[in-house]
């Protein structure tokens, strides 16, 4: 297997984890302001992060200098209960962390790809590299919307590509998405992948020892650094 291997951050309980994972976020944050002055964080949705992003908005430090953004979004309006911003806001973007300013990826559009060229368009004005960004894994071993189906999923993992922002669709993924491309994710600072539970252990080992490379372990060979996992059962 090319690149590095992941290296494991076990907890006993998700709590723990959850409040490790958003010391080590609050760290590099805090470092990124230091060192030029704002800072750029990339978070996934779902049901896992809620308890690290209650952690995180309780961490101390200039959130007016954090640009938050995600990973990946479903081609819905923040009104939509299946929303990545409108579950960033609820739960992430409180407590301190409210004085952050939440880059979307999703705009009113005719189409996803008419929304994703918007996004990439607006997310060129960030401070990239990102410092941070936390992935999270399905079932099926998707990161991000790398769903092993996704028309194009290639370009989707390509380290060399040019886009910041770019549209999915999966029939497993329910409906269109905006992700960031791998290129985007892979240049993080921090890398990390939050999983929690035996199952989702089990398909993240399994997903690296298989002969057809599905999407996570992608990621984890094409990122030039160690990918940091975060597990808790």
């Amino acid at each position: 297997m090319a690149g590095h291997l992941p290296r494991w951050n076990e907890f006993a309980t998700r709590d723990e984890l959850a409040a490790a994972l958003a010391c080590t976020v609050a760290d590099v944050l805090r470092a990124a302001i230091a060192r030029r002055g704002e800072a750029l964080l990339a978070v996934s949705g779902g049901t896992t992060p809620g308890r690290f992003f209650a952690a995180l908005s309780q961490q101390e430090l200039d959130w007016s200098r954090v640009i938050v953004t995600l990973v990946d979004e479903r081609f819905v309006p923040e009104s939509s209960a299946r929303s990545n911003a409108s579950l960033a806001k609820a739960n992430l973007l409180q407590n301190q962390a409210a004085a952050a300013r939440f880059a979307p990826l999703y705009h009113k559009a005719g189409s996803v790809e008419e929304a994703a060229s918007l996004a990439d368009a607006a997310l060129r004005a960030l401070p990239w590299p990102l410092d941070a960004a936390i992935l999270g894994m399905g079932a099926d071993g998707h990161t991000a919307s790398f769903f092993p189906d996704a028309q194009g999923l290639d370009a989707l993992l390509d380290p060399a590509s040019a886009s910041i922002v770019m549209p999915v669709h999966a029939d497993t993924a329910g409906e269109p998405r905006l992700t960031l491309a791998l290129a985007s994710l892979v240049g993080a600072g921090l890398l990390a992948v939050h999983i929690e539970g035996a199952e989702k252990r089990a398909v993240f080992e399994a997903a690296m020892a298989a002969e057809r490379a599905l999407p996570i372990r992608t990621v984890v060979e094409r990122a030039p650094r160690e990918v940091e996992i975060y597990w808790a059962p």
